[in-house]
Order: C-alpha cells, then structure tokens, then sequence
C-alpha cells in the first residue's frame, strides 16, 4: 500500500513537472528563428549584443532601446518607416533576447549606459536621436544626461525612473518563488502580465505571445533577469533629468497601466526641453498596439 501510495505521489511530481518546468531553448534554433537578415552579432564592451542596423548609412541615426522582459522586436512595426529617413540601431539589451545574460554580471544603469556608448562608438556613431520605451526610457534619459554631446532628440515613451513609495536606494524584495524563475515560466501566467501591456488586450497576438516566451527561455535570459531584479537599486532620478540637453518628448498611452501618464508631469517639470504627448485608446506598447499612429507624432518631433 505504501509503495503504491508513493509510486501515485511520484506520478503525479512528474507530471507536475511536464506542466510547469520550462528549461531553456536551443539558442541555434532561436538564432534560425528571430535573428535573420538584418539581424547581426556584434562583441560591444565583453558582451556580444544581438543587434539590427538598418536604412540608409549616410542618415542621421535612431537608437531604439526596448523594455523589461521583450526584445528588439518590439520596434518591427515602426522600422520600415523609419528606414526610409533615418540610420535605425535597435539591440537586444543586455540580459535580454538573444544577447543574454552579461559576463560581467554587472546590469546597473551605469554599465549599460556605457555598453550603449560604447557601441555607438564601434559603430562610428558620433550623436543620434534616442527613443527608449519603459526599462529602456531610463535607459535612455540616464544616456542623455550622461552623455548630452551625443543626442540630438530624446523620445521617452512611458519611461521607468520614480519610485512610487517615493523612497530610492533600497535593494528590492522579491518574492522567494522568483527563485524558480530559471526553471519555470508558465504561459498563463506570462500572458496575463504580457496582455497588461495593452490598451486592448486582443492586441496581443499568438506571435508576439509566443516569441516573448521563446526569447525568456533563451540560455540565460531568465536568470539574468533574476540578478536585475534582485540587484538594482532605484536611485532618485530627479538630478539626471535636470541636466537633460536634449528636446524631449514624452509619449504615453492615455490607458497605460505599467507606469500611469500622470507621471508625464513630474518629468516635463524637471527636463528642460520637454513637452508631452497624450495617445489616446493605447496602453503600454502603442508601437505594437498602433504603430502608425504612435509613430506619427515622433516622426514629427525628429523633422523639427
């Protein structure tokens, strides 16, 4: 009885673990599926970034800096537009997609500020106009303060940056089940949270769907996410913001639920050259969810 009472428990583990163990993905497949032409691997500062580098080569240059948890994809709906005008840089940021995990393992804002300069630099890129979405518009600002000589126009779309306690400087405290991140990644779950993402939720296709879970099972990526998130600090971001050079716009979706565009304020208050853009009907990724009608008044800011 007892034999047959463990044999039923062993069962039912294995069976646990079909339905919630994730390991990660050949990255030879993942390479063959979402790094075709253009897509590029170049070796910028000890690690080597998963990068696409497209229009014309004489044009000024577009830097495209993603968010947390997605990849250089995000941008597919704005790049043929943009490729018409502009030079378009757009990697795979450090710990994510199909760059990975950093050998460094330093993911602080300061080492990616310098891996992004430092890849302008092996690109001969002098200045470019700077887009960053969520992760990648602090990303982004943090770049424009750091390095004014170098961006002609910033775009911040609902950009990361304040904390909503108010306090900075403190380790976040995560939930002892993230620890299961590098083995599990159930797909309900991530959908809910992916879905979050847009006004409509609809506008979460099967594709986006099943790339961004793909690209969170590429080798490394989830535990490189686990040491983001366990070692970065939110620091205030007000005397980086006041230092900003560059004309800014602020682009948020009227429907935001990540980051709510009442934030939009606190930002116009402390960059100089700043105005704000309101996109009605769109959530946290209009460039997904509307990409011609997100794009169309960034579009109008570069021309001025």
């Amino acid at each position: 009885m007892a034999e047959a009472a463990l044999s039923l428990a062993a069962l039912l583990l294995v069976l646990l673990a079909r339905r919630l163990v994730r390991l990660d993905l050949p990255r030879a497949a993942l390479v063959a599926r979402y790094a075709p032409a253009p897509s590029g691997f170049r070796t910028i500062a000890g690690i080597t970034l998963h990068l696409r580098d497209e229009g014309p080569r004489d044009a000024p240059a577009i830097l495209l800096l993603h968010g947390f948890g997605v990849s250089l994809h995000l941008w597919d709906g704005w790049v043929p537009h943009l490729a018409q005008g502009f030079r378009v840089i757009r990697p795979d940021l450090p710990g994510f997609g199909l760059t990975g995990a950093d050998p460094t393992g330093d993911y602080s804002d300061e080492r990616t500020v310098a891996v992004l300069a430092a890849l302008l630099d092996d690109l001969g890129i002098a200045r470019a106009h700077v887009v960053g979405s969520s992760m990648g518009g602090r990303f982004a600002w943090r770049f424009a303060a750091d390095h004014p000589g170098r961006v002609d126009r910033l775009v911040l779309m609902a950009p990361d940056g304040f904390s909503e306690s108010g306090r900075y400087g403190e380790r976040p405290k995560l939930p002892w089940w993230f620890r299961l991140l590098p083995w599990m990644l159930p797909e309900r779950p991530l959908r809910r949270i992916s879905a979050a993402g847009y006004a409509d939720p609809a506008a979460l296709t099967d594709a986006i769907f099943t790339r961004t879970h793909d690209l969170l099972r590429a080798p490394g990526v989830r535990r490189a996410l686990l040491d983001r998130m366990a070692t970065t600090r939110r620091y205030d971001p007000t005397p980086f913001l006041a230092r900003i050079a560059a004309p800014t716009l602020l682009l948020w979706g009227d429907t935001d639920r990540m980051i709510p565009h009442s934030q939009a304020e606190a930002y116009q208050r402390l960059i100089p050259a700043s105005r704000t853009v309101v996109l009605p009907g769109l959530g946290h990724a209009p460039m997904e969810e509307a990409p011609e009608a997100s794009l169309a008044p960034v579009l109008a800011f570069l021309a001025e």
